[in-house]
């Protein structure tokens, strides 16, 4: 077997007062190296870009809550090629999309309180692409993974704030 270095070095969290994270639970790592972690008792979502020494919030930070520009224990994160942030909420029983700069996000599976019909979900962690564009979650306490089909439309459609143009449609 081949030698490695086991000593760790901090990329994110742990520089002091502001930059601390309470329970980090997911990390996503983009192609340009940048560090996306869920911080699940702020209630945020934090981007650390590289040899930066303070992170930035990038979805949530607004308290834990139900409204579009808050998160309520965020569990998995994800970016797609898009720069768009998804993100596991999982107190809301829900998956946010969050453009970066942006105050608010929009619900793009879930939402619908909680449950184990196919447009709910009940603890939802894991988040993953297929090569096709399908959104993948772990829907924790409803025991299942499910699959869906996220449509994407024209970048000024993605921008607007109305839930009623995020079409999503179940594949599975």
């Amino acid at each position: 077997m081949g030698e490695y270095n086991n000593e760790g070095i901090v990329v994110a969290g742990g520089n002091g007062k502001g930059n601390q994270l309470n329970c980090p639970t997911f990390i996503f790592v983009d192609k340009e190296q940048s560090v996306y972690v869920s911080d699940f008792h702020n209630n945020r979502v934090m981007k650390w870009r590289t040899g930066a020494k303070a992170g930035t919030i990038v979805a949530g930070g607004n308290r834990g809550g139900r409204n579009l520009n808050q998160l309520s224990y965020p569990t998995g994160v994800i970016v797609n090629d898009l720069g768009q942030i998804y993100v596991a909420d999982g107190g809301n029983d829900r998956v946010m999309r969050w453009c970066e700069g942006k105050e608010e996000g929009e619900i793009v599976v879930g939402g619908n309180g909680r449950g184990n019909q196919s447009n709910e979900l009940y603890g939802p962690r894991g988040l993953s692409f297929d090569d096709e564009g399908n959104l993948y979650v772990a829907d924790c306490c409803n025991h299942r993974i499910q699959k869906f089909e996220i449509i994407l439309w024209m970048k000024f459609l993605l921008n607007k704030k109305s839930r009623n143009k995020n079409k999503i449609k179940e594949k599975i």
